[in-house]
């Protein structure tokens, strides 16, 4: 099994619903390839940062482009036949 196909199996060894046996296999792969290691710990991260209760704040230039692709995208999707909106 190639890195590609371990990867998409990432969700099931974290949901803990992988064979014991594949199981193994995916922790020793993890061991051996960094940029796998690298992927699994980012999604780890990932999921416990959502896990929390904090909450963080966005830096204000990036969150008003961010509203504004957003505003973007919904007209788009809602109202093919609106004027296009202004981009940055």
């Amino acid at each position: 099994m190639n890195c590609k196909e371990r990867l998409r199996l990432l969700d099931e060894y974290l949901a803990g619903t992988m064979s014991a046996g594949t199981s193994a296999e995916m922790e020793a792969h993890l061991t051996e390839c960094p940029t796998c290691r690298s992927v699994f710990a980012d999604i780890r991260q990932t999921i416990a940062l959502c896990q929390t209760d904090e909450t963080y704040e966005l830096p204000v230039a990036f969150h008003d482009r961010l509203h504004r692709a957003l505003r973007r995208k919904w007209v788009e999707t809602h109202l093919p036949d609106a004027p296009p909106q202004p981009s940055e």
